[in-house]
């Protein structure tokens, strides 16, 4: 065997990232497989086009043909050895002639996990952990599917320099600038639902759908709260589909939105529902957006919280004059929950 050139391995797990990324969003991960030769070069590469299509190594080795004998397969997530819609995929790299598997993240699941040890015992050279921070940026909700049963929420709240999200009045208030609101949509159009407050939901009278971005889908909206949603509101219109919770148990709502299939929540506020989510434990990530305005005084950002919740920060960017800080809850605060 070949010794493993790693530059031209993690360029191949770069490659199979970005392939990972064209998969749909679904209950199933999204996959990218590459398969390079003795030297290095792309002989094959593919990926999971969705629930019941060939996954990413099967596509891949279709791709290399002959050429997978002896070669190396660079796989974004563990090879899975269970047979679902399609049969396992370390059994396709083994009857290949695969040598080498270097693959970035381990699968979670019970009925697939253990494809590595199953492709060391047939005499298959395995390197785990290749490119893993970003492979399982690719998978992040539906990894945390997996191991809490529960959606992934991702908080967004854009407020001015005093933490202010609306003037005194309470009603509609633009705090961040038309690149911010961009992202907004972006925000919403990587999300399975977008979640907000009956009380947002009467003040704003937002629409919560993605527009200026083409999707396949709309996400579903979701208000939550013990009043009814008044007629005439746009949550009514038929732009996408609305669902009204009514009860104000952050947990007993993700519940019900994991039993829909929704992995992905984006949750647009207002502060009342921001806090009782952060208070239950129930965020994940945010994203904050800063305007650079005092508004001197207004609704504030977030209700008192009991405790403080530290963000590893992931990212921060001028979002045309906004700032925008994003990064996850971290793990302190999670054991603490």
């Amino acid at each position: 065997m070949q010794p493993l050139n790693t530059d031209r391995v993690a360029a191949a797990m770069s490659r199979a990232i970005a392939l990972a990324y064209q998969g749909p969003r679904s209950s199933n991960p999204r996959v990218g497989c590459v398969i390079i030769d003795a030297e290095g070069v792309e002989v094959g590469a593919g990926f999971h086009h969705g629930a019941g299509t060939p996954h990413a190594e099967v596509e891949a080795l279709a791709v290399a043909g002959a050429k997978a004998l002896g070669a190396t397969a660079v796989v974004t997530l563990e090879p899975c050895r269970h047979t679902g819609r399609t049969g396992p995929c370390t059994e396709a790299l083994i009857n290949a002639g695969i040598s080498r598997v270097v693959f970035a993240q381990h699968d979670p699941t019970l009925e697939a996990a253990g494809g590595a040890e199953v492709l060391r015992q047939a005499g298959i050279d395995v390197l785990e952990g290749v490119g893993q921070a970003d492979a399982e940026q690719v998978n992040v909700a539906w990894t945390h599917v997996q191991a809490t049963g529960l959606p992934y929420v991702l908080l967004k709240l854009a407020q001015t320099l005093d933490a202010r999200v609306a003037d005194a009045d309470g009603g509609p208030t633009a705090i961040s600038g038309p690149q911010a609101r961009l992202l907004t949509h972006q925000l919403r159009s990587q999300s399975d639902a977008v979640l907000v407050g009956i009380g947002t939901a009467i003040a704003d009278d937002p629409q919560l759908t993605v527009r200026e971005i083409d999707v396949r889908m709309q996400p579903l909206r979701v208000v939550m709260g013990e009043r009814e949603l008044p007629a005439g509101l746009r949550l009514h219109d038929d732009s996408a589909q609305t669902l009204l919770i009514g009860n104000r148990d952050p947990k007993d709502a993700l519940r019900l939105l994991a039993d829909r299939g929704i992995q992905q929540v984006l949750l647009e506020g207002g502060p009342t529902l921001a806090s009782a989510f952060l208070e239950a434990g129930c965020v994940n990530e945010v994203v904050w957006i800063i305007a650079p305005t005092l508004m001197g005084a207004g609704v504030p950002s977030s209700h008192p919280l009991t405790r403080p919740f530290p963000v590893d920060v992931i990212q921060v960017a001028m979002i045309g004059n906004d700032v925008m800080v994003r990064g996850r809850i971290s793990r302190s605060a999670s054991s603490q929950r």
